[in-house]
């Protein structure tokens, strides 16, 4: 039982350590980890559990790291993993508001911040490509599209396009 805390706390310490940009470009850190390199999650209960964590409010990697660490080690394993994963954010934060406030406005800081904002989208590209062409192309293709749609020119909050995409589905 204690090597598996450790090893839930290591793991997601490379997850907090590795997913620069949030949200969805971690996502192939969090794979990794809990799919390739350590089977707490097979491929498919990844994917469904990427739709749970999606539905729920917060961050995703707090919703992995509870999910795989519960799974694997019951509520000590959730605590792990979510410390492992709320360590190294936490203290480059601190450091990072140091950093800004001392050198934010150097040329050469703002030129890498820009340059990861591009690899952030390459990353978040690749998982979309991959969750789109998991099972019904067709079907989860149109809702891309339409939710985009919906939400750039009608400029409809997020919330409302989440809730009545999971609606419809639910009449499909």
């Amino acid at each position: 039982m204690i090597a598996t805390l450790w090893n839930l706390f290591f793991s997601f310490l490379k997850v907090g350590m590795l997913s620069f940009g949030g949200a969805y470009s971690l996502l192939p850190v969090i794979e990794r980890e809990v799919v390739k390199n350590n089977h707490w999650l097979t491929p498919d209960e990844f994917m469904q559990t990427l739709s749970i964590v999606e539905f729920v409010p917060g961050a995703i990697s707090i919703k992995f790291a509870t999910y795989t660490g519960y799974k694997s080690a019951g509520i000590l394993g959730a605590v792990a993993a979510n410390l492992g994963n709320m360590l190294f954010p936490a203290m480059l934060m601190i450091g990072m508001f140091y950093t800004i406030s001392h050198f934010g406005k150097h040329p050469q800081v703002m030129k890498a911040f820009s340059a990861i904002k591009y690899a952030i989208i390459g990353m978040i590209m690749v998982i979309m490509v991959q969750y789109l062409m998991k099972g019904q192309f067709q079907y989860k293709f149109i809702i891309f599209l339409l939710a985009g749609i919906v939400m750039t020119y009608l400029n409809i909050h997020p919330a409302f396009i989440v809730i009545s995409v999971g609606l419809l589905a639910l009449l499909i």
